[in-house]
């Protein structure tokens, strides 16, 4: 990847490690997890993650428990410290984020508000 490295610090359960590692095996093509935010929902915020074909001129690449990522560098100060796991209810999968920076979330959970940064 010829991407600038991000100055973001992220955290992965193994869980999710493993579950984003399976991703990437499955489509060898793809260069890396695309993970960001974008406006959605009630609280302000969604959560984005993809895999990455292709790169963008704002994308900025880190690496996590030997996992890939790149990140919009306009989502960096949304998405710092961001802990992501994996669980498994059931039938039901779902990424669980805990984002030191969310100072509120909507009752259903996929969405998330941050302080307005003036």
């Amino acid at each position: 990847m010829n991407t600038p490295n991000a100055s973001v610090s992220l955290r992965l359960s193994r869980s999710a490690r493993d579950r984003f590692l399976t991703f990437l095996k499955r489509e060898p093509d793809a260069l890396a997890v695309r993970f960001g935010a974008k406006r959605t929902g009630c609280s302000g915020y969604g959560y984005t993650i993809e895999l990455a074909h292709s790169l963008d001129q704002a994308d900025v690449a880190v690496e996590v428990e030997g996992v890939p990522f790149v990140l919009n560098r306009d989502h960096l100060a949304l998405l710092e410290g961001t802990f992501i796991d994996f669980h498994r209810e059931g039938i039901n999968a779902r990424f669980v984020f805990q984002n030191p920076n969310a100072v509120g979330a909507c009752g259903c959970g996929e969405s998330f508000t941050v302080t307005p940064q003036s």
